[in-house]
């Protein structure tokens, strides 16, 4: 049997199929103009809780990308997280015009929720040019995709050995069935159970094709750069929050695009955490294509404290 999840057997009727779960983050990723520079993001079906970072910061830059010039590419987002945004509603988008030059323009936008701002965000993008190359950066010495378990599997094999420690609610929520499927060459953060140094690797792909847009393609690559981010700068102390040891959230949300690259191959997703202190940790990250191209640098800060125990003062 292929190890490619695009060329498995179909899926049982209960669970939907890899071009209809990708079909739903097409979706998802794809803002409705309102008019006068606003728009609509969707909410993620079947949602719970707090809505995931990375779906806020990529629908904020697709708003950026629909006002951008023409001939223009987005190089590069800032982002700051202001309040948790609330999932089974949807999130308005105000984008601005802040400056369009001969070479760079600059984007801003702002997301809500009922009138409150979630996060801030500006794109700068640029017209295509030719110019110097370099890259001093390689790629982490890791097993190929094929050689590595999917991480599903593994979130399976941990729910079994936790049993009734784990709810309902958080078991629904780590087996759901997901558009873009991780392999980790480490063992991930939500596994960790000792302290080891905050390094980790993992492959990321959407598990069914995407369109032939590349704004769409760095929506997506902004979407998964949230994956794995703030868990590196727990790996020092051995603390998971599957076992409800850790609190936290983003803070901050910074991203460049080096050069194009496909969300639905593989790219590497290498992470690591310089420092945490404070009750906040700092997390960078760097994706690879199969082919080593340093393709997008990710850097982040977010809140990270130690769970108080029920009762404790």
């Amino acid at each position: 049997m292929s190890d490619d999840p695009r060329t498995r057997p179909a899926p049982s009727p209960a669970s939907p199929s890899p071009e209809k779960l990708v079909a739903d983050l097409v979706s998802l990723l794809t803002v409705r103009a309102e008019g006068d520079d606003r728009f609509s993001g969707e909410k993620q079906p079947g949602g719970i809780g707090r809505v995931f970072g990375g779906q806020v910061v990529a629908q904020a830059l697709q708003a950026a990308q629909t006002i951008a010039p023409e001939g223009m590419v987005a190089h590069s987002l800032h982002a700051y997280f202001l309040r948790g945004g609330e999932e089974g509603r949807d999130i308005d988008y105000a984008a601005a015009d802040d400056f369009t030059g001969r070479s760079f323009a600059n984007r801003r936008v702002l997301a809500s929720q009922n009138g409150t701002a979630i996060l801030n965000l500006t794109a700068s993008f640029q017209r295509p040019e030719e110019g110097l190359e370099h890259q001093d950066a390689e790629p982490p010495q890791v097993p190929s995709p094929d050689q590595l378990r999917p991480d599903m599997e593994l979130r399976r094999e941990l729910l079994e050995r936790m049993g009734d420690r784990v709810s309902d609610a958080q078991r629904a929520f780590t087996l759901r069935p997901r558009p873009i499927e991780t392999r980790s060459s480490d063992r991930p953060h939500w596994m960790n159970d000792r302290p080891r140094a905050p390094h980790n690797s993992s492959w990321f792909r959407t598990v069914a094709p995407l369109p032939n847009d590349p704004a769409l393609h760095r929506a997506v690559i902004a979407y998964a750069s949230d994956f794995t981010l703030l868990g590196t700068s727990a790996l020092p102390h051995g603390l998971s929050w599957m076992r409800g040891e850790l609190n936290g959230a983003s803070l901050d949300h910074a991203l460049w695009f080096h050069r194009p690259a496909r969300a639905d191959e593989w790219l590497l997703y290498a992470t690591d955490s310089p420092w945490s202190g404070g009750g906040r940790g700092f997390n960078r990250g760097r994706i690879f294509d199969a082919e080593g191209q340093l393709v997008a640098s990710v850097a982040q800060e977010g809140t990270l404290r130690r769970q108080k125990k029920k009762g404790a003062a």
